[in-house]
């Protein structure tokens, strides 16, 4: 079996194994799996711009913009009051940033918008069990 071809069955893999863990998502799973993107994309453009591949690191600050406009997208403003309108300020200004990151090759623009995801991550991952226990009438 070639590197090449193991690479291939590999992205095959994850890309069926991604599609099977969004078909069979909740709602709050579905968000906290783009924040997990969105944070893993900006930690790969890092990477490669720490590697100098400029076209790579465009590639995953792309996707990350994507990611991030669509959390911002998926909010309820009716729902989520003034919550959601911190978030929607916080999901653009982190838009921004990466763009800026993008144009400038700004490594700290990209460091600043992770350490603004991981705590949205972190506080919407430790509301799961409030999120199941009210589906189910209290029974997490």
């Amino acid at each position: 079996m070639t590197n090449a071809y193991k690479r291939q069955a590999s992205a095959m893999y994850q890309q069926t194994s991604v599609a099977g863990q969004v078909e069979d998502a909740d709602p709050h799973k579905l968000i906290a799996m783009l924040l997990e993107c969105a944070i893993n994309r900006i930690a790969q453009a890092r990477a490669h711009l720490g590697h100098g591949d400029i076209p790579a690191k465009g590639a995953k600050v792309t996707k990350a913009v994507a990611i991030v406009a669509e959390l911002r997208a998926s909010l309820n403003h009716e729902a989520g009051g003034t919550l959601a309108g911190r978030l929607d300020a916080l999901y653009d200004y982190i838009n921004r940033r990466l763009l800026f990151a993008q144009l400038n090759n700004d490594d700290r623009a990209l460091a600043e918008c992770i350490g603004l995801l991981e705590p949205v991550r972190d506080g919407w991952n430790g509301i799961r069990d409030a999120y199941l226990a009210s589906r189910t009438g209290g029974q997490a």
